[in-house]
Parts: structure tokens; C-alpha cells; sequence
């Protein structure tokens, strides 16, 4: 099983929020795509986790937009009159991360009153995948057609950033705690303990298989240790099992202030 795959065939705009710039692009199958560029300066590891994250959140009953495999070739590039874009878009020749474009979405504020059981899903996987990105700063949030969205998990999994030496230990990551003081949704932290009990049990080895088995291959880049797309995704299935398997001491306490 693998994402589905569609080809660029314009690039519309560029959406310029935060360091990757991303950017909106039609694509063959006449959608509109957020794209996620491989070559922006933040790297793979970070639609590494937009994938892994994301896709494990639709299997967790949290809306996110349909994510496809983006490539964009070089007369693309060749034609695109921003020079900033060009480079971006020369840099990233090949297969992207396309997020499915939600028109007419909003972004989540103080005036949303979202429902208490899926803002403690989305806190829950937060913790799990240790989420630093989804404060009142920066909510990664939209609200479409009445229902929330979770974007932009690119800020997950943190411990993949550290793999320039090795893969490290999956145990430390088990045992990391996760600090939701700023979370845009920890007012809901008192539901925590109850999904923790549905949704954990449901975060077995065989579905971590299949999520991380969705990231394309030439994203996956070798680390000591790891020289191949087969051990790295075995890697990121060990570093996630011993989190959702072990005490759990990462779980938002509910009484925290």
C-alpha cells in the first residue's frame, strides 16, 4: 500500500507561512494541492512525519486532508517566474508531499467551541508522536464545513532529527514527557485518560507497519545504522511501539495547570 500518486501541472501560488514555503499546485487529477517540497530548507524528515502522523491520525477517527505523492517535473520549474520558486521548485524535482486543499476552511480560534472527544484524540496524538507545533501560536487547526481539521504534523517525532549519528534509543523516547501547558486544545486534557484507553490498544505494531510503510522510499535518507528504507521504517515502528506500549508517562496529566 503505498500513497496515491499524481502529477503537478501548475504551480498556483505560494503560501508563505513559517520556513518551508509551501506552496498551492493543480494537479492532473484537476485537485488543488498544498505542497510540502522535499527541497525546502527543513528537509524529508519532515513529510516523513506529515505522513506517518497524519495518516495515523485518519485511522484514529481525526479528520486530515487526503495526502498524495506530488511530482512535479522540471518544466514546471523551468517556467516559474518567482526565482525563489524556481530554486524551490528545481530543488524539488521529483515526488512531494501534496495536501488535499480545503476551500473555504478557517482557521481554529477562541470563538470555535470544538467537540471535548476528538480535541482529547488530538491532544492524545500529540503526546504520542510528541507534537511541538500546535499552540495558540501556531493551532494547525482548520475548521471545514462545521468540522475540525488536524494539519501540519511536520513538527512530529522530534527523535528523527537527532539520527545524524545513529538511531538512538526508542526507550528514551518512550520515556520523554510531553508538555501540553501550551497546546491550543489543553482545556480538553481531563478526556485524555479515557481515549488513551480506546485509542491506545488500537496503535498496534501491524498498524504503525502500514502508516510508516506509506512514506515513499526517497524520503526515507540513510542514517548510520539504517542504510535502507527497510530498516528506517523499522526504526520509526520501534521508536513508536515502545512510546503507545510502555508506561505511558507521557500522557498530559489531567489536573496540569
Amino acid at each position: 500500500m503505498t500513497l496515491r500518486t499524481v502529477r503537478a501541472t501548475r504551480f498556483v501560488a505560494p503560501l508563505r507561512e513559517g520556513g518551508s514555503l509551501p506552496g498551492l499546485m493543480e494537479a492532473e487529477d484537476l485537485g488543488i494541492y498544498v505542497c510540502k517540497f522535499r527541497g525546502a530548507g527543513q528537509g524529508a524528515k519532515v513529510l516523513v512525519a506529515e505522513v506517518i502522523v497524519g495518516e495515523l491520525a485518519r485511522r484514529l477517527g481525526i479528520a486530515t486532508p487526503d495526502l498524495v505523492e506530488l511530482e512535479v517535473e522540471e518544466a514546471i520549474a523551468k517556467y516559474e517566474a518567482d526565482e525563489e520558486v524556481q530554486d524551490l521548485l528545481t530543488a524539488s524535482l521529483g515526488p512531494n508531499l501534496g495536501v488535499d486543499f480545503l476551500p473555504g476552511s478557517f482557521g481554529f480560534d477562541s470563538g470555535v467551541s470544538p467537540d471535548p472527544d476528538l480535541s482529547a484524540r488530538i491532544l492524545w496524538l500529540d503526546a504520542l508522536t510528541a507534537n511541538v507545533d500546535r499552540s495558540w501560536r501556531n493551532p494547525n487547526l482548520l475548521v471545514w464545513h462545521g468540522d475540525l481539521w488536524a494539519i501540519d504534523h511536520g513538527a512530529c517525532l522530534w527523535f528523527h532529527h537527532g539520527w545524524s549519528g545513529g538511531i538512538g534509543s526508542p526507550q528514551r523516547f518512550a520515556a520523554q514527557p510531553y508538555d501540553a501547558a501550551d497546546h491550543v486544545l489543553a482545556a480538553y486534557r481531563s478526556g485524555v485518560p479515557r481515549v488513551d484507553a480506546e485509542l491506545a490498544p488500537q496503535v498496534t505494531r501491524e498498524l504503525l507497519e502500514e502508516v510508516v510503510g506509506l512514506v515513499p522510499a526517497v524520503w526515507l535518507e540513510p542514517v548510520p545504522g539504517a542504510a535502507s528504507p527497510e530498516q528506517l521504517r523499522a526504526a520509526y515502528v520501534e521508536f513508536l511501539v515502545a512510546r503507545v506500549q510502555g508506561e505511558r508517562a507521557w500522557l498530559p496529566a489531567a489536573g496540569a495547570a
